[in-house]
């Protein structure tokens, strides 16, 4: 996935590091758009309109990625590979889209499969760290392990305690060069995703271009947004809701979130350095 892994874990059974590479290994042969054979790449060459039977985990985060692009109004959109590829944060293997509008209503999914109805290809860059880190939890609880914090790239989840009764404390990383406030959570059966412009990004003319890309106009987002931080009991789901969040803006991402009572935190750029926008639900959690 281009980034790092870490667990801490109490107690740990053997062959527990085994167990989490394997999922990984799982997680990117089915949805890494930069190994040619995983299923993912497979499923973006196949003919427009063919079926093909996907994978139980695949199936599970095309169905989610599907359902944030109802929630978000497009905002987020599993279908925007060839979008990504086109700014230069994709593998680059494929064609531009000729319309920007909806890529996501172009997959059609039907029991275990699915197909293209246009020339679209899925990119889950935005939700399978976070799916990677509840399966690889999945894992461990099913080896017997009731304590342990895991991280990759950032997104965590934290079950049980530390050997010191105290909880799995997270400090989430601020834009370096923002001077906002530390939050620092505890993680007992949650999960937590941030999504930033200071992680992924590339310099064009001597602009800087974020690589979340807006699917309603098909180029990087404008700058403003420096991070967006979500808590959820699912780090698919915080992955996902940081990426729309994300894209939509301060304005319509935190209303948007407000509706649905997730607890996010977002942080702006301003002229005069950084205004934080929290959710209700948030304030409420760190009172």
């Amino acid at each position: 996935m281009g980034t790092s892994w870490s667990a801490q874990i109490v107690d740990p059974p053997a062959r527990s590091e085994s167990a989490i590479e394997a999922v990984l290994a799982r997680v990117i042969d089915q949805m890494s758009n930069w190994e040619a054979d995983s299923t993912i790449s497979r499923f973006n060459r196949m003919a427009v309109g063919a079926w093909m039977p996907l994978p139980a985990d695949m199936l599970t985060v095309l169905r989610a990625g599907l359902d944030m692009a109802r929630l978000s109004g497009g905002a987020f959109d599993p279908a925007i590979g060839q979008l990504v590829d086109r700014w230069g944060f994709g593998p680059g293997l494929g064609p531009t889209a000729a319309s920007v509008t909806a890529l996501w209503t172009r997959i059609e999914v039907e029991g275990d499969r699915a197909r293209r109805r246009a020339d679209v290809a899925l990119d889950f860059s935005g939700i399978a760290k976070g799916f990677a880190v509840d399966a690889a939890a999945a894992q461990l609880r099913a080896m017997g392990v009731a304590n342990f914090l895991i991280e990759i790239g950032g997104e965590l989840r934290g079950e049980g305690i530390k050997p010191d009764i105290q909880p799995w404390w997270v400090d989430v990383e601020s834009p370096p060069d923002l001077a906002v406030p530390t939050l620092r959570i505890a993680l007992c059966g949650q999960c937590v995703a941030t999504s930033g412009d200071y992680r992924r990004f590339r310099l064009e003319d001597g602009a800087r271009l974020s690589h979340s890309i807006d699917p309603a106009t098909g180029a990087p987002i404008a700058p403003g947004v420096a991070s967006v931080t979500v808590l959820h009991d699912s780090a698919m789901m915080a992955d996902a809701w940081a990426t729309a969040i994300t894209v939509m803006g301060a304005d319509r991402g935190m209303a948007l979130a407000t509706r649905h009572d997730l607890a996010a935190r977002l942080v702006q750029r301003t002229g005069d350095g950084a205004q934080e926008y929290m959710t209700p639900a948030l304030a409420a959690m760190l009172e």
